[in-house]
């Protein structure tokens, strides 16, 4: 058997996201599609960094499966790309090592989440930036990511629907863009919770409103509570954007 590795990008909108599940239209179902009708009915399963929710995009989502059929890189990049739906995409596409794993050889990943805020709203992006048009203090928000660089438990940041015991996460890089009317938090760690990304920026944005100071992210993290940090922004702004090993 040969192990492929294959970087992917998608368009989350109409999915229900990464993973499949029982109702709805999935990344992972519709690869692995693909996969089932190339290898001639037989089922394959892909493997990938990890799970994106409803409506979250990916730049560089990492997948591997293994596969008996002996093809080229770039010839599985053409065949596959042959037969995805518009809204998903193989970048490239390579024969790795069968002790390579997408998810459990995964050092970091980097995450992009994207604010538009001009006053009005903008049709093109509704699905692909969050609307926020409220005034906001872009030098109070920049000094509030710098407390969340570092090793530090995460459990406040975390969904309380998540049931992982080890919320300890390291983030190494954390910024603030600005682009005309856009702000693009960047932020890159060994690891994320569930709606983690998410909620750490609806904690900031309540720093940018004035609604908190940038150092009481400090009292949130030591707090380890769901309730002490802020709202949870919507999924659509959020772009899985790299993923190192």
């Amino acid at each position: 058997m040969n192990r492929v590795k294959c970087i992917i990008s998608y368009d989350g909108s109409d999915f229900v996201g990464y993973q499949v599940q029982p109702n709805g239209r999935t990344v992972q179902g519709e690869i692995e599609k693909v996969l089932s009708r190339m290898h001639k009915g037989e089922f394959v399963r892909i493997h990938g960094s990890g799970r994106t929710d409803r409506g979250v995009h990916a730049k560089g989502q990492v997948i591997h499966f293994d596969t008996y059929l002996d093809l080229k890189g770039e010839q599985w990049t053409r065949a596959l790309n042959a037969q995805l739906p518009e809204d998903i995409v193989v970048l490239t596409t390579e024969s790795v090592d069968c002790s390579f794993h997408a998810r459990f050889s995964a050092k970091g990943k980097e995450y992009h989440y994207y604010l538009y805020r001009d006053t009005k709203r903008n049709p093109f992006l509704r699905n692909y930036a969050f609307h926020y048009p409220y005034p906001l203090e872009i030098d109070s928000m920049k000094k509030a990511l710098e407390f969340f660089l570092g090793t530090h438990d995460f459990t406040s940041f975390s969904s309380a629907k998540s049931d992982i015991e080890d919320r300890v996460r390291t983030i190494d890089m954390f910024r603030l863009v600005e682009e005309e009317q856009k702000l693009i938090f960047k932020i890159k760690g060994n690891g994320f919770l569930y709606n983690m990304v998410r909620i750490i920026v609806g904690t900031v944005l309540e720093v940018g409103e004035g609604k908190r100071k940038p150092e009481d992210v400090l009292e949130i993290l030591q707090a380890k509570n769901r309730g002490a940090a802020g709202k949870t922004v919507p999924g659509h702004g959020l772009y899985l954007y790299k993923v190192y090993y």
